[in-house]
């Protein structure tokens, strides 16, 4: 007899993962749209645990390390308005794709590695619903000096908002 797979809800709370309150718009804008069965989420970047924004160029005065760690909070962070919008994680079929972005120097070439961190949580949430395709790219600038940001489609089951 099969094992079941935990659901991710319950590889949130396995990982000891608690999910922050989600981080409201700056504009005219909504953080995520639901356009059938996918859930189409805005940019996420990172906050530390004192809800500070995790801020600066990478290859400057960010270092990889630092900006993985805010890749990985992102990535938190847009799980939190996945789960507002569905009422559960447990409702995500599939993450489609990841943007991720970079505010890094021209020779600054390890974005891939730092959105990297981003990816992994996901997986390690969702399981292999959370592999998906992915773009990382290092830009020259990011509104109020953020070190990164991500973005995602997944594709969502119906059910109870």
């Amino acid at each position: 007899m099969a094992s079941q797979q935990p659901t991710p809800e319950q590889r949130l709370r396995d990982l000891g993962i608690e999910l922050p309150e989600p981080v409201p718009s700056f504009g005219e804008y909504v953080p995520a749209v639901r356009s059938g069965h996918q859930l189409w989420v805005g940019g996420h970047f990172g906050t530390r645990p004192d809800g500070t924004i995790h801020t600066g160029t990478v290859g400057a005065r960010v270092d990889a390390e630092e900006a993985r760690l805010a890749a990985r909070s992102a990535a938190i962070n847009l799980l939190s308005t996945v789960r507002s919008e569905l009422g559960s994680l447990d409702r995500v079929e599939r993450v489609v794709h990841v943007h991720g972005v970079v505010n890094s120097t021209p020779d600054f070439t390890g974005q891939t590695s730092v959105i990297d961190a981003a990816s992994e949580l996901l997986v390690a949430v969702l399981g292999d619903a959370g592999r998906h395709a992915r773009l990382a790219v290092g830009v020259a600038a990011l509104p109020g000096d953020l070190v990164l940001e991500i973005e995602a489609v997944l594709d969502v089951r119906d059910g109870p908002t």
